[in-house]
């Protein structure tokens, strides 16, 4: 080619000392001037070549630039609708491309859908030996032609459009890298232009490395980072709008329970960029006095600005319509509290949870563990961590409470009864001699994983769980109205970790270490445990973070646990174990618990499907956040399942005859029925009368194709 003589050619003019080879060149250049009529691009970019990278005499470039000024301008431009053209194409071969992984993704969607993305409580490992296609085409083996035909022609028509883009720069070229590859020179292109052919040259490098590219895995990663970006955007957004303003003063807002205006009162001053310190008199009974004392009424809300009394809602709008309400807020930014100004709710205030008579049994094993030697030992060729024997037990108490040896015996198993230790392997519940006893603070998974027990075994005798279900209600019920939007959508996890109300929740959990949960009837049982549930994925987002993988949920969902009533309890085990009756969870083999397991017993007689509407883990497609209680529990279950299908939760498109179902009702489809149609019946109880209708009259004629939306696992804040 004419290019590539000239780009060798060039260096000769660089090393020329004089003007000796002057005719040779200006030949050479006439030459290629006589050509460019069969060649047009190639004589272009030649000339182009030789007037830029010509570094030899400055007398020799400016005699060649004049004799071809007035053809090289028509080729300049040639040249450039060539490239204008070049461009057009790169876009429609990448839009065919792109088109062309669409209809890949599409052919190849239902077997990408076979490879289990879920909580991270799977087996692990789970058919990770197979490949996503292999497992797919297993699976559906008639699909098995048309994904090779697809696959193919995606291939074919990338590399195609690789190879001849690639091709038209090498020819605007006329360079040679080290390896004797052509490469692109830009240096005379237009920033967009450079950007362009740069990611064009990127393309080619790639191609010749051969490197595998998955395309389903691109558009994955595509469309990942774009959620991604634009979450991050938003929440910076957000962050940036929300900031509060700094000031010396306080703000005390009082409040109560189910307040419509409090709710308003709240929105208000953050919409003012106001931070302020809540105090609901429902949960601090003795601010209730305390308000009526300073106020003369009890009514909330009721907003103080330091020490000096706002008023409630409409004082609050009374003071921003008229303007005044910019002097008092100057007046918080300047100065500090006195002492006249109420106080924000102070550590264990109104607390019952550190409340209560004193265990004595409790004094007792507290003593026992300090005299008895706890350690290491085998038993059935096993090694057992931190344990100690019966006989020393007995020794223990037959002297400290000066008791037979039999009558040790009995209280052991007092002790036992009371959940304060167990056998190792369960085999009995307290016997003299070499039996293996452990401590329940001495269990290695409830000293590494359980989070409701930090100081260990609490010295307060345990309260009936109803009653403790009870306030655990009210101030689930407290926090959510605090810190959580009105939807139930978005949680405020910063403002949760610093609340008095959060750390009056951890006091909480502590006393279920030794409860008797066993006797508590269904509506109990439902109530407390999924209100448990969603404060305790509360507390693991603060204490873990947000998880970013599989791996990060499994320690979410399977590791991080509470003790109650003696056993230990996961996320997936209070949803799989005890509200799914002992069900296995999707992709895995096994229930979660044994036929032997106590925890069994704990569990409900059968399923309950629409806790899936209720629980949530912290993702932004799981349902909204509400607190459930026992006397309406079905009632409210019931709603949660309307406003979570009714939301987004299904969406059909009678035009079409789609339907777009949650990816839960894919997961748990085992609890709400055998098939998939049964799933969507059973689903269109909750939806919207004409929704509804038109559902069942597509599944009664079998003309309904149903796809499931991609779960969001990102945080919902």
């Amino acid at each position: 080619m004419e290019s590539l003589n000239i780009s060798e050619d060039t260096p000769k003019l660089k090393n020329d000392n004089g003007h000796d080879g002057l005719g040779d060149k200006m030949d050479v250049s006439r030459d290629l001037q006589s050509e460019a009529q069969e060649e047009k691009v190639d004589d272009n970019v030649g000339l182009n070549d030789l007037v830029e990278k010509k570094d030899g005499s400055r007398d020799l470039q400016s005699k060649t630039e004049q004799k071809l000024d007035n053809d090289s301008s028509d080729k300049i431009n040639e040249s450039r609708n060539l490239v204008d053209k070049m461009d057009e194409n790169r876009v429609l071969e990448s839009k065919s491309r792109e088109a062309m992984d669409q209809t890949t993704e599409e052919v190849l969607g239902e077997e990408n859908e076979q490879e289990p993305v879920f909580d991270g409580t799977e087996v692990p490992g789970m058919e990770a030996s197979r490949s996503a296609s292999t497992r797919s085409l297993d699976l559906y083996p008639e699909t098995q032609g048309v994904v090779e035909k697809a696959v193919a022609l995606k291939n074919f028509v990338k590399e195609k459009g690789v190879v001849a883009v690639s091709s038209v720069l090498r020819r605007l070229s006329g360079k040679k890298d080290e390896n004797g590859q052509d490469v692109f020179e830009d240096e005379n292109r237009d920033a967009p232009d450079s950007t362009e052919n740069s990611d064009a040259k990127e393309v080619s490098q790639k191609t010749t490395e051969k490197s595998a590219w998955n395309p389903l895995s691109y558009i994955t990663m595509s469309r990942d980072a774009d959620a991604d970006n634009k979450a991050e955007l938003r929440e910076e957004v957000v962050e940036e709008s929300a900031q509060p303003i700094a000031m010396k003063g306080r703000i005390l807002l009082y409040t109560r329970l189910g307040c419509q205006d409090c709710k308003e009162a709240r929105l208000f001053l953050y919409w003012k960029k106001l931070s302020y310190i809540e105090i609901n008199i429902d949960i601090y009974p003795s601010r209730k006095l305390e308000l009526e004392k300073i106020s003369g009424s009890s009514a909330v809300p009721k907003v103080f600005f330091n020490e000096i009394l706002i008023g409630g809602l409409n004082e609050l709008k009374a003071l921003n319509e008229s303007g005044m309400l910019n002097e008092k807020i100057d007046y918080l930014i300047n100065e500090e509290p006195s002492f006249e100004a109420p106080l924000p709710p102070l550590s264990g205030e109104d607390d019952l949870s550190s409340s209560g008579a004193i265990d004595e049994l409790a004094l007792i094993v507290r003593k026992m563990k300090e005299s008895i030697v706890v350690k290491d030992r085998f038993y059935k060729m096993r090694r057992i961590t931190n344990c100690f024997l019966g006989s020393e037990a007995v020794d223990f108490l037959s002297e400290d409470q000066y008791l037979e040896r039999e009558e040790a015996i009995e209280f052991g198993r007092k002790l036992a009864s009371k959940l304060f230790f167990e056998h190792v392997i369960e085999e009995n519940l307290f016997e003299d001699g070499n039996h293996l006893y452990r401590f329940l603070d001495n269990d290695p998974i409830v000293s590494s994983q359980c989070h409701n027990i930090p100081r260990g075994i609490i010295d307060v005798k345990p309260k009936p769980i109803i009653e403790i279900a009870s306030r655990l209600r009210f101030l689930s019920h407290a926090i959510l109205e605090a810190y959580t939007s009105e939807d139930g959508k978005h949680v405020d996890y910063r403002s949760i970790h610093g609340s008095e109300e959060y750390a009056r929740y951890l006091r909480i959990v502590e006393e279920l270490q030794r409860v008797e949960v066993q006797d508590m009837l269904r509506e109990e049982k439902l109530a407390f445990f999924i209100n448990l549930y969603n404060m305790m994925a509360i507390h693991a987002i603060l204490v873990l973070g947000h998880p970013a993988g599989p791996l990060e949920r499994r320690k979410l969902f399977g590791d991080f646990k509470y003790v109650v009533g003696g056993s230990t309890y996961s996320l997936s085990a209070i949803q799989n174990g005890i509200l799914r009756a002992n069900q296995r969870p999707p992709y895995n083999l096994m229930k979660p618990f044994g036929a032997k397991d106590k925890r069994s017993k704990v569990a409900l007689p059968y399923p309950e499907p629409l806790i899936h509407f209720a629980l949530v883990c912290g993702t932004r497609s799981g349902p909204a956040l509400r607190c459930y209680s026992p006397g309406n529990i079905d009632k409210e279950l019931m709603e949660a399942a309307r406003d979570f299908l009714r939301n987004g939760g299904i969406v059909i498109d009678l035009n079409v005859k789609v339907a777009s179902a949650s990816k839960i009702l894919k997961w748990f489809s085992v609890d709400f029925g055998k098939n998939e149609v049964e799933v969507l019946k059973h689903a269109s109880n909750y939806l919207e009368p004409a929704d509804s209708e038109g559902l069942l009259d597509l599944l009664a004629n079998s003309q309904l194709k149903v796809i499931h939306q991609p779960y969001d696992w990102g945080l919902n804040r």
